[in-house]
């Protein structure tokens, strides 16, 4: 049963045609970025050019760059980057972070409004809001971390923020060069100021051997820089970039996401059936972004940036601005592990910025400021604000219980293998709607797809009370003794995922829908007039590699 959208539109193909065409020079600009950046290492280095001819021409191929995926478009980039440059120049520096979150964001996120509802809601287009999120993380990365080195004192700070502290504002061309350079401007990563000066001036692997041998006396064998190639671990990725490559034509392009919203498939197709799909269709969409996120860290490498110093087998390893684990992400066993290892540097940046800074509901504000910056679509909200009790469930169950299987290999491997498939279905759920953008597939898919007592709601909502509580009265009558047994009741009754999945489902349900109503075929088609064609054709040919476009699950 396959998805047979009618002709598309004139409109939809012209957008489709404006989207490829993106796509296409965004992968020209990384490969002919990947050649460069061996060409920076080699004839640029430190050792023959001095630090400003490296910031200048670093500056120059990543704007030309932008103006060659985005033509005029680009100017947004230059416009919030002049002005967050100006902030920290001219603003009181007691205020330069609170400022340059304001403007960074509120500009990130006025472009991001224009762009979905004026002129193409419901679909994923590469453009570019993808690098002026990059640009907005770095713009606020740099902003805090100045604050921390000129208005905080030492015993203010973290270990962490006292060395990323900066005590002295960037001239002009190194904010330029920081924010705007080839090495990251279309994908990221979103690096720490000091790591790239310290790549830019020179210093960057001999600070990582340094910081390693726990002395700076230079009489530790690492007074000079050895000389450490990128050359394997930029292999080493290029591979992995070709197996995501293989994977997205082999298998993404028969397994669309809107598939799971398509009518004839969720109303005669078993609720297994749909909840399988659902699982392998999700599965199939990592891949465009392991492939985006690896191709910028080998980028990086091959410039000679992304050293993080020897590891434990006396091997160099290059992932210091690494964006993903994919083994982590594959294996994950709790949604923490999960997001942990996505999108690294976004989560880095969420925690730098807020996490580590909010006063109170640290989690909440997190989840929220991560959906803002992803964008304005109703399914990233659905999925972020969903993330918040589902963290916490999680959190309080392997607190509470994964310690007493821990005691052999065979229980350890049991609970994580329960957990593993706890793990991917909690992912079924909330990440289905920042796939599916719109609000009106994000219901059909809560409805139909994860509905299996279509019409008897009511009886959900019992049973599921039901479950809560009778875990509630096991934990009290098996844990008597257990110090966190009184918060039991509102971590498994209020915050469970299980509970919190199906209330969200009932609630949109009874507002959004009439109840007890079987619903026609053809109207739930009449909910996706744009969104059904552009699935086969962008699924097909224009599934955007760019990054940050709809990518953390942070």
């Amino acid at each position: 049963m396959r998805l047979k959208p009618p002709a598309p539109s004139g409109s939809v193909c012209n957008l489709t045609r404006n989207t490829c065409c993106v796509t296409v020079n965004f992968l020209a600009c990384q490969l002919f970025a990947l050649a460069a950046a061996f060409w920076f290492r080699l004839y640029l280095s430190p050792s023959h050019a001095n630090p400003l001819v490296r910031h200048a021409v670093a500056t120059l191929l990543g704007i030309a760059f932008l103006i060659f995926c985005f033509g005029w478009y680009s100017v947004h980039l230059l416009t919030v980057v002049v002005a967050g440059y100006l902030i920290i120049v001219k603003a009181d520096i007691n205020n330069v972070h609170s400022y340059s979150m304001v403007t960074a964001m509120g500009y990130l996120t006025v472009c991001q409004v224009s762009r979905v509802f004026i002129f193409n809601y419901g679909i994923l287009s590469t453009d570019f809001s993808g690098p002026l999120m990059i640009v907005t993380q770095k713009i606020t990365t740099l902003a805090f971390q100045l604050h921390d080195g000129m208005c905080k004192k030492s015993e203010q700070l973290t270990p962490e923020q006292k060395h990323l502290a900066i005590n002295v504002r960037p001239s002009l061309i190194e904010y330029l060069s920081y924010n705007l350079n080839f090495l990251s401007v279309l994908v990221g990563p979103c690096t720490n100021y000091k790591d790239y000066v310290d790549f830019i001036e020179g210093r960057h692997i001999s600070q990582r051997l340094r910081h390693r041998s726990g002395t700076c006396t230079g009489q530790n064998g690492y007074d000079k820089t050895p000389d450490l190639s990128p050359l394997p671990a930029v292999c080493q990725k290029l591979l992995v970039c070709c197996g995501c490559m293989l994977f997205f034509l082999i298998v993404t392009r028969s397994l669309p996401i809107k598939y799971n919203v398509d009518p004839d498939f969720v109303n005669h197709a078993a609720f297994l059936t749909r909840l399988t799909y659902a699982f392998f269709s999700i599965q199939a969409a990592r891949p465009k972004f392991y492939f985006a996120w690896t191709l910028a860290d080998a980028v990086n490498n091959a410039a000679g940036f992304g050293f993080k110093g020897i590891d434990e087998n006396g091997k160099p390893s290059w992932d210091l601005i690494c964006n993903l684990n994919i083994l982590g992400i594959e294996t994950a066993t709790s949604f923490k592990t999960f997001i942990d290892n996505w999108n690294i540097r976004t989560g880095i940046w969420l925690k730098t910025v807020c996490y580590d800074r909010a006063p109170k509901h640290r989690l909440a504000l997190t989840f929220i400021l991560s959906a803002l910056w992803h964008g304005v679509y109703p399914g990233y909200y659905f999925t972020f604000i969903t993330a918040i009790p589902i963290t916490m469930a999680a959190r309080a169950i392997r607190k509470s219980i994964r310690h007493y299987f821990l005691g052999s290999k065979g229980l350890k491997m049991g609970y994580d293998i329960l957990t593993w498939a706890a793990t991917q279905l909690a992912i079924c759920y909330t990440v289905m709607p920042f796939l599916l953008l719109a609000v009106e597939p994000t219901l059909v898919y809560y409805r139909y797809v994860l509905s299996y007592f279509k019409h008897v709601e009511l009886l959900r909502f019992y049973l599921d009370f039901c479950f809560s509580f009778l875990v509630y009265i096991f934990s009290i009558f098996f844990f008597p003794k257990h110090n966190s047994y009184d918060r039991f009741l509102p971590h498994f009754l209020f915050r469970s995922m299980y509970f919190h999945v199906h209330i969200i489902s009932i609630l949109a349900a009874i507002a959004l829908h009439r109840k007890h109503k079987t619903r026609d075929p053809s109207a739930t088609s009449k909910m996706l007039p744009s969104a059904s064609p552009l699935s086969s054709l962008c699924s097909a040919q224009c599934q955007p590699v760019h990054s940050n476009n709809n990518d953390k699950v942070d």
